[in-house]
């Protein structure tokens, strides 16, 4: 499956750059850029995951190596030859950790943004949450300010809201989700409990690293610890949320290119 995307930069060093659950492409888009322009040799390919913006929604039985797979499909079709780099936020993350088991030949390295490889507990799932508002609030409302005030009246806070929103297109009679909610929530369940610590600790896996950012949960110190016993260094954000590339976005850049 070809996805939508986006590509940043000329160079002729391929990578993939992943969002998180229920994003798109667009949110790594300034760190792709920040990245390009420090370091032309990069050419960027930034897919709408699969189920998530104007990407074809997921089949009743996608999970995160037929994700990968298609990534790599994208990739090829944008004449991405060979083995690249990955970088992956949250599910982009565990996305390029399935895509190293799946799909070895297409990963050189891979760079996961405040994610670990382990099953992700339900009780520690941001997404899970946001996801379980935005299966309450109405498929349609009349205009944009009204789906707001469905989410905020939720429990959601007004920049989060804002950001789900992103995903809203106009329709006659008002606005709609661009997504199949109850696709992605099938999709989350399958996603969040596979085990990809293989990913990391096989002998003959590419060079994979991590950035956590210590104010959220995603990594946890165990975590860590099972990651560098591994050979996977990881580095921390001591001020920076599970939005390491918002909260600190010239910390991740310099991470990134080093």
């Amino acid at each position: 499956m070809v996805l939508e995307s986006f590509l940043v930069g000329e160079g002729d060093v391929p990578t993939v750059m992943l969002h998180g659950f229920l994003g798109t492409g667009r949110n790594l888009r300034s760190l792709a850029a920040a990245w390009s322009a420090a370091d032309p040799s990069r050419r960027l390919l930034l897919p709408d995951l699969t189920g998530h913006g104007t990407s074809p929604a997921p089949q009743s039985n996608s999970d995160l190596y037929s994700m990968a797979r298609d990534v790599v499909d994208t990739a090829r079709a944008q004449g991405f030859d060979g083995a690249f780099d990955w970088v992956g936020h949250s599910l982009g993350g565990r996305v390029s950790l399935a895509a190293s088991l799946h799909v070895p030949e297409a990963v050189r390295r891979v760079s996961l943004l405040d994610i670990a490889p382990g099953p992700v507990p339900g009780d520690l799932s941001e997404s899970g949450k946001v996801l379980g508002i935005l299966l309450q609030a109405p498929a349609r409302a009349e205009n944009r300010r009204a789906m707001r005030a469905e989410l905020t009246g939720r429990g959601l806070s007004e920049p989060l809201s804002d950001w789900l929103l992103m995903n809203l297109v106009t329709t006659d009679s008002g606005v709609q989700w661009r997504f199949d909610r109850q696709a992605l929530a099938e999709l989350h369940s399958r996603v969040n409990g596979t085990d990809l610590w293989a990913a990391v600790e096989r002998k003959d896996g590419p060079p994979t690293r991590c950035l956590r950012g210590d104010r959220s949960k995603y990594v946890t110190d165990a975590d860590v610890e099972r990651m560098v016993a591994a050979g996977c260094p990881v580095e921390h954000l001591p001020e920076a949320g599970h939005f390491v590339h918002v909260d600190a976005p010239k910390e991740v850049l310099a991470w990134v290119m080093r």
